[in-house]
């Protein structure tokens, strides 16, 4: 959100610059700015504003998500393209899956015709004049 750039101006260099796909802010996952925001809440008087609020939340919500992707291995700058190439792997398996299981039915269903052919063959007695 917007509330967090603001309130990282006002504080000071929370925030840093990062290349690669354009410029944007990224702010630090370290806690550091976290620790400057309840500093700052902690100074003003008890009704504390809803941009202060806002920017907590926010700054909290980023560490403990940045904390997430780096215990499951996905923060890194290959996270994204391994993501996309396991879905992509996923979305092949289950192709796979619909077609063995479409084939596994057709042949099923043509066993099952083959059957019912043969017992109508044996039924009527077209069997018995094809032996003899």
């Amino acid at each position: 959100m917007r509330c967090m750039r603001f309130m990282a101006g006002e504080i000071g260099d929370g925030a840093r610059r990062e290349k690669g796909g354009g410029e944007r802010w990224a702010m630090k996952y370290d806690g550091e700015m976290l620790a400057r925001l309840v500093a700052q809440a902690e100074a003003q008087p008890v009704g504390a504003d809803m941009v202060m609020i806002r920017a907590l939340i926010e700054e909290a919500s980023e560490l403990g998500a940045g904390r997430a992707l780096e215990r499951l291995g996905l923060a890194d700058r290959r996270a994204e393209g391994d993501v996309r190439e396991l879905r992509e792997l996923l979305s092949a398996w289950r192709d796979a899956k619909k077609a063995a299981r479409g084939a596994v039915v057709g042949w099923a269903v043509r066993i099952a015709m083959a059957l019912v052919l043969l017992g109508l063959a044996v039924k009527t007695g077209l069997l018995g004049t094809m032996r003899g």
